[in-house]
């Protein structure tokens, strides 16, 4: 089974929630487990999709997504940032990008790069 760590800022979390509703025939055809950050998993959960939740973002729940992809239990992330406001866990943010690139991890940033990963996988 495929695992996709699901994570959006604040303002990007309608965004997040919107792209999940456009491929739930595809995540759902391939039995894609989705795990996620607090309450981004939470928004999910709302629109009717099966997430593990973790801690939120700022509480260390990047962390435990990164944690869980050096440990090979990610095979993809998709990360709604918000690149026009700061955030108090910027460390763990750049951490977890960071490490998808150490251990070769497809990493989508916006809707447009998610889709073109989601349609590959």
């Amino acid at each position: 089974m495929k695992t996709i760590a699901i994570i959006a800022h604040n303002g990007k979390k309608a965004e997040m929630v919107q792209f999940l509703n456009e491929y739930r025939s595809v995540l759902e055809s391939k039995e894609i487990k989705l795990i996620s950050t607090g309450t981004t998993g939470s928004k999910a959960e709302t629109a009717g999709f099966d997430v593990e939740k973790l801690l939120s973002g700022p509480l260390g729940g990047d962390a435990q997504i990164a944690s869980r992809l050096v440990e090979g239990k990610v095979n993809m992330v998709v990360f709604f940032r918000d690149p026009m406001d700061k955030h108090p866990h910027e460390p763990d943010i750049f951490m977890l990008m960071r490490l998808c690139d150490v251990h070769n991890i497809p990493l989508a940033t916006n809707p447009a790069t998610a889709k073109l990963l989601i349609e590959a996988f």
